[in-house]
């Protein structure tokens, strides 16, 4: 479903209003339309297959190197996202880490930063988020154990309440043989002095 660009326009002309702005003024004339359009890339994640981007699996001993059987875990580190809190509609940033331990399929590795992307372009909790990145990659590729972790500073809480500016927050979620204590402590511990 895309985005209802002139029904936002419509309701961001009545938000000023409602806060005592003149929508008219120079400043907000065009805020509606650009409020609509940051919606329309902000939400872009709505309706779209998280897993789609997973769908073109190499096989480990049938692919391009299969003299190179992956022992140990795939990690990719910092990737960079943001998303809209669905409790205030105020952006949350940061960045995911994503491992897993390949079963006979493995993916792309630009392929892992497109599941973020697409989980993270509609309103979310990160703990959600988190979640929803490790089922997705989990379903998708026959991988023994998946963690991913992120860290990510939220604007309802730097900016609002609290203002606990120099805060964040970071969420684990972990499947398989990653979920278990030792294993996953290994892999955080890569992730964090960048091994």
């Amino acid at each position: 479903m895309a985005v209802d660009r002139e029904r936002i326009a419509a309701l961001t002309r009545e938000l000023l209003i409602a806060i005592g702005e003149d929508p008219e003024r120079p400043g907000l004339r065009q805020t509606p339309q650009r409020v609509a359009d940051a919606s329309a890339e902000m939400f872009a994640g709505v309706g779209l297959d998280a897993a789609e981007p997973l769908s073109h699996t190499i096989s480990v001993t049938h692919g391009p190197a299969p003299d190179t059987l992956p022992s140990g875990a795939v990690i990719l580190r910092d990737i960079r996202f943001r998303s809209t809190c669905e409790h205030h509609l105020l952006p949350f940033a940061g960045h995911a880490h994503i491992a897993y331990l390949p079963g006979e399929q493995v993916v792309g590795l630009g392929a892992l930063p497109k599941v973020v992307d697409i989980l993270a372009a509609r309103p979310q909790v990160q703990e959600r988020l988190g979640e929803q990145i490790a089922d997705t990659i989990a379903s998708s590729l026959d991988a023994r154990g998946v963690l991913v972790v992120l860290d990510a500073a939220h604007q309802c809480v730097t900016m609002r309440g609290s203002r606990q500016v120099d805060s964040t927050t970071v969420t684990i979620a972990a499947r398989g043989e990653l979920a278990e204590p030792v294993q996953r402590a290994e892999i955080i511990a890569l992730i964090g002095r960048g091994a």
